[in-house]
């Protein structure tokens, strides 16, 4: 739809946004957009099938602790230490760290902290275990080739539907950060727009 203002502007509103368009100028400018899922009607209802946040939040917990009881048991119990010692030390930061995650998944202020963290804790062990059983880890070449360890199968689900599940949930904070920042860029675009035809008025005059 068209309409002329009295700067001689004519506005094009369409459903993706507002366009500025001036007598003789070549492109258009825009000036806002409509976003919101109040224009969106499946969001709405696609929204109200999905498992409530806390259920997804407990789930993820109960799987960052997993990772730390997978570790633990393959080390020997919570004293035992694995050789070589920094390999031992790895394990305990993990283990520490499924703790950690685990009460930040469960604080409701912890936003993306909490799944951030869980997506370091699956990656990291799930990528240390899949080097290890390839081509060794520095100091510890007697697990290559020992992919049929049944402790260490288990870990890999668990780390893998741990960071499957923090994703999903970082995905949809990034895409409201991202369109926060184009709502931004827009209100700077609409008050460009705004100074564009008292500009023009002034040369004309």
């Amino acid at each position: 739809m068209e309409s002329l203002n009295r700067d001689g502007a004519v506005i094009v509103t369409t459903g993706g946004g507002i366009y500025g368009r001036f007598p003789g100028d070549g492109e258009a400018v825009m000036a806002g957009a409509i976003t919101g899922d109040r224009a969106r009607p499946g969001i709405a209802s696609a929204r109200t099938g999905a498992p409530p946040e806390f259920a997804v939040r407990l789930v993820s917990a109960l799987l960052a602790l997993a990772v730390t009881g997978v570790h633990v048991a393959d080390q020997g119990g919570i004293t035992a230490l694995n050789s070589p010692h920094w390999v031992g030390w790895g394990y305990r930061i993990i283990e520490v760290g499924g703790v950690l995650t685990a009460l930040l998944l469960l604080l409701p202020w912890s936003a993306w902290l909490g799944w951030a963290a869980g997506v370091l804790l699956g990656i990291g062990p799930f990528l240390a275990y899949i080097t290890s059983r390839s081509v060794g880890l520095p100091g510890d070449h007697a697990d290559v080739g020992n992919w049929g360890y049944w402790l260490g199968t288990v870990s890999l689900f668990v780390e893998a539907a741990l960071v499957i599940l923090s994703v999903s949930m970082l995905l949809p904070i990034a895409q409201s950060v991202y369109r926060q920042l184009l709502q931004r860029r827009m209100r700077q675009d609409q008050g460009c727009l705004v100074r564009i035809p008292a500009q023009r008025s002034e040369r004309q005059a």
